[in-house]
């Protein structure tokens, strides 16, 4: 069975959709929605949680960990 996953609209540019990351803490753990992020690269919008406060609109790129 399907599930039909609906994402919120970006309230910054109204045109992307904010779709969550996840990721693993420092003994592996995972993190479920750690950050969203716009879907328009022309936005770059996100919020995440870093060492449990909250942070948003930071410059994101690639990361080589």
């Amino acid at each position: 069975m399907e599930q039909d996953l609906q994402f919120p609209r970006c309230q910054k540019c109204d045109v992307g959709l904010l779709l969550p990351l996840s990721d693993y803490g420092r003994e592996g753990a995972p993190i479920r929605y750690k950050a969203w992020v716009c879907s328009s690269p022309e936005c770059g919008f996100n919020i995440r949680i870093d060492n449990g406060e909250i942070t948003f609109g930071r410059a994101i790129g690639q990361s080589y960990k």
